[in-house]
Formats: structure tokens, sequence, C-alpha cells
């Protein structure tokens, strides 16, 4: 554990003991050692924060993007419908992780052999639109970390979808600025619609 070597070197500095950092952070000497150590299968935060407290060391704790969940019915079903509105040449595949080592997340689908402004064309499918601006932010964010410069977004056709799209569709145009009409025109053809799209199947 690479924190409980700062600890201990920051312990060390001090010319303190691990008992008699253990005795200023409410824990024995024994736990301070074995968290230095590494040893441990679970260390609290809170745990970390008083022994850093104790030597002068700032503990802050980072959140990383981690796997996305995995595809329910109603998505499977989603790119299904999809796959048979593109034309056979056409490349598809599911489940299509980022090219960023040590990132879990992945595109529900990727259009490949496409003609136009890049061959290939990610897809995420959302089957409820249960938290929609959540839901765009970590679309919109995993295009940012991913290089490419589109995103299809393919929704469920239900009455729920459709009224929230309607209801942000003012707020959401800059990011999805190709029609839904134009974008299927475009991959029935074999083409890249030319941006980003919301199209509800």
């Amino acid at each position: 554990m690479r924190i409980g070597h700062e600890l201990r070197v920051a312990r060390q500095a001090l010319g303190l003991s691990a008992h008699a950092i253990g005795a200023m952070s409410g824990m024995s000497g024994a736990q301070v050692a074995r968290i230095e150590r590494g040893v441990l299968l679970t260390v609290s935060a809170d745990q970390l924060a008083r022994i850093g407290a104790a030597v002068g060391l700032d503990v802050r704790v980072r959140a990383y993007p981690g796997a996305d969940p995995t595809l329910d019915a109603g998505q499977i079903a989603l790119l299904g419908r999809l796959r048979l509105r593109l034309p056979g040449h056409l490349g598809f595949r599911t489940e299509v992780p980022l090219p960023i080592r040590g990132d879990q997340r992945a595109w529900d689908a990727a259009i490949d052999r496409l003609i136009g402004i890049a061959p290939v064309l990610p897809v995420e499918a959302e089957s409820r639109l249960i938290d929609g601006q959540a839901q765009v932010r970590r679309i919109m964010l995993k295009l940012r970390d991913s290089g490419l410069g589109s995103v299809l977004v393919i929704v469920a056709d239900t009455r729920r979808n459709r009224d929230w799209l309607s209801a942000a569709a003012s707020t959401i145009v800059a990011d999805f600025p190709i029609p839904p009409r134009r974008a299927l025109a475009a991959l029935a053809a074999g083409e890249h619609p030319g941006g980003s799209a919301i199209v509800v199947l």
C-alpha cells in the first residue's frame, strides 16, 4: 500500500514510534504498524486520515471511473433494433473498451467501416432515462476521454424518455446537433452522421 509507505516515512522523519502515533490517533501501535506495512485487507479512510494528521500528512481519497454496468435486456434489445437498420457490410461490435490503460469503461457498441468524417462511431444505449442529465454527462465525459469526436445515443421509445428529451431539447442540442432522421439515413447508407446524435428507437 503506497500510503502506508508514506505514513511510515513521515513517522520516522518525526522520530516517533508506531506506538506513539497510535496513541495520538486513537489506535494501537500494532494497528498503525500493520497499516504502514499494507498487510490489512481493509483500512478505513478515517483511520488513514487520523494517522496522517498525527504525522503531518494531508490524506485524500480519489475516485476513478469504474466498470460500466452490464447491459440490461432493454439495452440489448435496443442495440438489436439499431443493428437491423444498418447495412450488412458495416461492422458492429458490443462492449468496446475505451483505449485507456486501466480504464474499465466501455462503449455499449461501436459501428465500424463508415464512410465520412470517421470510420468508427461509438454507440450508447439507454433503455431508461432515469436521470437524463447525469446519463448525458457520463456519455460526454466518456466521449472526451476516448478521443473520438462523435457518439450515437439510442434511446428506447417510451413516453417517459420522449418527455425528457422534449423538455431537454434546448440544452442538449449543442452536444447532439445531428437530427435523428438525418443520422439514421446516413447510417443506412453506410455513412458517418457527421456529428453526435440522439435517436429514439
